[in-house]
């Protein structure tokens, strides 16, 4: 095997091992907090003020679950940071769309070829609310 052969193959093989690791440890804090009593559930989600389903649902879907979220943003140009600090509900509720969009390969797939821009309004859940943000300079990089 030549050295650039091997040195792609341990990069993917690397990646791999940090999927299947960040994977199980998903798959493991939804278990822990899937074993927590109703009560102290009911106030993690008050805490993060959103519903007890929605808590669990985020568990569930993993750490990484709204990214595609925080990439649009970048790609419209829209500070995510402020919206963050400014609305930190409509992020919440954002994040929480993001994490049960059923569009993310086409989502992924526009963010890599930088068409997210011109096409996200076509399928994603946060359009409206991505349009009213790039609308307001408050909100936009630089």
């Amino acid at each position: 095997m030549g050295r650039m052969a091997f040195e792609e193959h341990t990069s993917i093989s690397r990646r791999f091992l940090s999927w299947c690791a960040e994977a199980w440890s998903a798959s493991a804090e939804s278990e822990e907090i899937a074993m927590l009593d109703e009560a102290t559930i009911r106030q993690i989600s008050k805490d993060c003020a959103i519903a007890p389903d929605d808590l669990l649902q985020l568990v569930k879907a993993g750490p990484h679950a709204a990214d595609e979220m925080i990439e649009m943003m970048g790609a419209l140009n829209i500070d995510q940071s402020d919206v963050a600090l400014l609305h930190p509900a409509l992020y919440r509720e954002m994040q929480l769309t993001c994490s049960k969009c059923r569009s993310k390969t086409r989502c992924r797939r526009d963010l890599e070829a930088e068409v997210a821009g011109q096409e996200f309004v076509g399928y994603c859940g946060n359009a409206a609310s991505l349009n009213t943000m790039r609308a307001d300079p408050e909100l936009l990089h630089g």
